[in-house]
């Protein structure tokens, strides 16, 4: 797992490996991530807009912007959090994302929380020894 907090909101990421979606033949890697987001603050914020830049195992680098994130812009009150699940595919046997969510507050004030960089890893990657 990983984790980061920015301005106490906490992102907790899980991702896991597809095989059952995935064709490693066809070069074709699906995974899943789990996601928690904890208002661990003192004020109300609202999700509104998410930003991803997915790597591949080439480098190559795709971003993905958008409203809310699985079609939900979540507010979170004090204490409570918010889970959802969702996937990429990518071509190649590992990957790396990272991101950040724009949280909004009662008040109108925009900010950014940082979603830890997370390691999209199968078991048809080579492992290389240096």
């Amino acid at each position: 797992m990983y984790s980061e907090t920015t301005r106490s909101i906490k992102v907790t990421v899980k991702p896991f490996y597809l095989e059952d979606q995935s064709s490693p033949a066809d070069n074709h890697y699906v995974w899943a991530y789990q996601v928690r987001i904890e208002n661990q603050g003192g004020e109300t914020v609202q999700l509104r807009r998410r930003h991803w830049r997915i790597t591949d195992g080439m480098g190559r680098l795709q971003e993905v912007r958008g409203p809310g994130v699985v079609g939900e812009q979540p507010v979170l009150k004090p204490g409570e959090s918010f889970e959802y699940t969702s996937g990429t595919p990518l071509t190649t046997p590992s990957g790396i994302m990272v991101g950040s969510y724009e949280m909004e507050t009662r008040s109108g004030e925009s900010f950014e929380v940082a979603v830890p960089a997370f390691s999209l890893d199968s078991p048809h990657q080579q492992v290389r020894l240096n």
